[in-house]
């Protein structure tokens, strides 16, 4: 057993802290919104008041926060990860951000004589609090083989390659989240309008060829029109210009991720962003209302 750092106790970090608790670990994390430390705390994990003093207790750290600004302070920034470690230890960065951030933070880890893996989670953070989901893993393989058993108290763990390569297969993963999850709205709203029960279309649609994870997932979400969150739609709309940036610098065209943004776009700025990004279906509403010439409120505005 060993004890595991967590800077970051939000959905994903209290989801993951739970697991390490169940795996036998014991935890220490840092957040900077009381009551999330308050919640590891009654799991029976430690408090820290920074970054720096989760890394001087414990043997590896993992990053489990909603920027790249706040993944690059918690690591390298004067009270970071960095400033209170000691030779030998690991920063496992799970948090979704740039691939190219993730190659620097590993350079940068690794010239002050530590470990890095890049280890982004894919599965939402009730997901994981199930044990569902993938932990992706890029870096070298021998310091993989070391942390494999604490990875997968949490999740499955798969070796993807060098540092930055899992962070490109996680941004491909949430690239399909997307358009997943827009999908399941656009033929839900569709066959509502229609006039079937949508119980039994999500049956039926689950049940064939045309199931997918989100739509088993988030189609009851969006049958029910109640969108706690799982994946906050606002952090959400990182990840997605995140793809699209990381599409641009190799070149691949990522036409259906483009429309999707512009809908998940208008979900946000019709006051959303706290809520799941199942609640895209509301934009799909919106341009409902347009083409119908339907009256009452239009809500925002979809230019695609």
């Amino acid at each position: 057993m060993a004890t595991i750092g967590l800077v970051g106790l939000g959905l994903l970090g209290h989801a993951v802290a739970s697991r390490l608790r169940a795996g036998g670990h014991a935890v220490v994390g840092h957040d900077v919104v009381p009551e999330r430390v308050s919640a590891l705390v009654s799991l029976g994990g430690t408090a820290a008041g920074s970054a720096a003093e989760v890394a001087r207790v414990s043997e590896a750290v993992c990053t489990l926060l909603p920027s790249l600004a706040t993944v690059e302070d918690a690591i390298l920034g004067e009270q970071g990860i960095l400033a209170g470690a000691r030779p030998g230890h690991t920063v496992i960065q799970m948090s979704t951000i740039s691939p190219g951030l993730t190659e620097r933070l590993a350079r940068e880890t690794a010239a002050r004589g530590l470990a890095f893996l890049d280890a982004p989670i894919s599965g939402t953070s009730a997901m994981v609090a199930r044990g569902e989901g993938l932990v992706l893993v890029g870096g070298e393989r021998a310091v993989f083989d070391r942390w494999r058993p604490v990875l997968e108290s949490v999740l499955r763990a798969a070796y993807v390659g060098r540092a930055g390569q899992a962070m490109v297969l996680k941004l491909a993963a949430n690239l399909l989240v997307a358009l997943h999850t827009a999908a399941a709205a656009e033929a839900l709203l569709m066959t509502q309008r229609a006039g079937l029960d949508p119980d039994v279309v999500l049956e039926v649609l689950t049940g064939g060829a045309a199931s997918s994870r989100m739509l088993e997932v988030r189609g009851p979400l969006i049958i029910r029109r109640d969108f706690p969150a799982q994946m906050k739609l606002e952090l959400f709309m990182k990840d997605l210009h995140l793809i699209q940036d990381a599409a641009a610098v190799v070149g691949a065209p990522v036409p259906l991720t483009d429309v999707a943004e512009r809908l998940y776009a208008a979900a946000d700025a019709g006051g959303h962003g706290a809520e799941d990004l199942s609640v895209v279906v509301t934009a799909l509403e919106a341009l409902a209302r347009g083409a119908s010439g339907e009256g009452g409120a239009r809500g925002p505005a979809v230019d695609l």
